[in-house]
């Protein structure tokens, strides 16, 4: 009797191993990775290829105001954010000695004129002198010794005239500047604008001996503004004057500003080995948000297409896998150059197309496709995306299906919302940055 038992509990366990492998076996041919294509349809939306910088705002027009002369702030008239004209006075400079100098040249030229009337006059003397010892001369009643000094005197009265009226145009041009230097003691606006900066206080001294020392910094019209960007030399072929612009500040990240380039200037700047190009973007500030100094994150629209057919710029990636073909799958129209693929029941097709502008998420289709149709972007092996444009494509990624349907859509449904249906849902694509 125990050696029946043992018997039927042997048999019992090499059953259940049986019925185990026999499940195994099954489980494993379950489990073998099944394709699934992703399709994508031919829709109309907009594409647009884009170039990204930084930049700085700044008023279009600014003037640095200083002064000529030398002398200490005795007034000033306006401060930060002040409201001017041109033409108003906005500081002073202490004008006593600037005063002392306009008088003391007015004297001069008073000394001056008065010298030139007495030298004058004994011109005058020195030439009827002249005249008379000429006419004895002639007459032989007098020496020519007493001729030759007559006319020595006159022509030495001729030059110290001469002279003379040079010092009193000399001391004239003195005065002019002494009255000019103490016209600069005051100092006004030369535009219409706004104070940005001031840079000297009341009783300060400030020194003209070398430079042109700065009291104030005046912008023209802060509704007017630009920004000066820094483009890179891989992105300034693309930049044109007029492209359209939108920009933000970290001040106002919510807002969105528009402008167009109206410059993309020839000089290049390189810093750490890195070249860019300076490129002036208009940036109208009618309701005065954008302030001086700004950091601009800025987007050039380099080339815009609205309302054209496209489709998913991997589409243009895939290629059947014939290693992944099952065995009455079969390929057409393996040579055309530029194609997508359809799949009609269990062949695959290739369509000739001409492609247009691209942002490397969607391409225009020029030619080849109408709104509607139905292509391949993609194939997907249980739930996981076949990156075909990255990788080899005969290396396919596996990943747990579960994991994509914990995220409420399957795989196909995620891959088709990435293709030119996706993009245009918000009627504006993901450019290329």
């Amino acid at each position: 009797m125990k050696r029946n038992k043992k018997k039927t509990i042997t048999y019992v366990i090499i059953g259940a191993a049986v019925v185990l492998l026999l499940l195994l076996m099954l489980g494993g041919k379950n489990s073998m990775p099944k394709v699934e294509y992703v399709m994508a349809k031919v829709e109309t939306t907009d594409i647009s290829t884009t170039v990204t910088a930084t930049g700085t705002i700044e008023p279009v027009t600014s003037v640095d105001v200083g002064t000529q002369v030398s002398g200490i702030v005795s007034k000033l008239y306006v401060d930060y954010n002040s409201v001017v004209k041109a033409g108003q006075v906005i500081a002073e400079l202490d004008k006593s000695n600037l005063t002392s100098e306009l008088n003391s040249a007015r004297a001069n030229l008073a000394s001056a004129k008065a010298s030139l009337a007495s030298l004058e006059s004994e011109l005058n003397y020195q030439k009827e002198n002249y005249q008379r010892q000429k006419t004895l001369h002639d007459k032989g009643l007098i020496s020519d010794d007493a001729f030759d000094q007559a006319y020595k005197s006159y022509v030495q009265s001729t030059q110290s005239v001469s002279q003379q009226r040079q010092m009193v145009v000399q001391s004239g041009e003195n005065v002019k500047k002494a009255t000019t230097n103490l016209g600069y003691a005051t100092i006004t606006s030369p535009i219409d604008g706004v104070v940005l900066s001031k840079e000297v206080e009341e009783g300060q001294t400030v020194a003209a001996s070398f430079n042109t020392p700065t009291l104030f910094k005046i912008a023209r019209d802060l509704t007017d503004m630009r920004v000066i960007a820094d483009v890179d030399e891989a992105d300034i072929g693309t930049v044109q004057v007029s492209q359209r612009v939108e920009f933000t500040v970290d001040a106002y990240p919510e807002d969105v500003f528009e402008g167009q380039v109206t410059q993309v200037r020839q000089q290049a700047t390189t810093e750490n080995n890195v070249v860019t190009y300076q490129v002036v973007i208009s940036a109208p500030n009618d309701d005065l948000k954008l302030k001086p100094g700004l950091t601009a994150n800025v987007t050039i629209y380099t080339s815009e297409k609205k309302g054209v057919l496209a489709i998913p710029s991997k589409a243009l990636r895939f290629a059947p896998n014939e290693a992944l073909l099952a065995d009455d799958e079969t390929i057409e129209n393996k040579d055309v150059p530029v194609k997508v693929w359809m799949k009609d029941g269990k062949v695959f097709k290739a369509l000739p197309i001409v492609t247009g502008l691209t942002n490397g998420t969607v391409t225009e289709v020029v030619s080849g496709l109408k709104e509607g149709q139905e292509i391949i972007s993609e194939f997907v092996m249980n739930g996981e995306d076949e990156a075909q444009g990255d990788g080899n494509p005969f290396m396919p990624k596996f990943r747990n299906r579960n994991s994509d349907k914990k995220q409420g859509s399957g795989a196909a449904g995620s891959g088709a919302s990435n293709g030119a249906g996706g993009a245009s849902g918000n009627g504006k694509p993901a450019s290329a940055k």
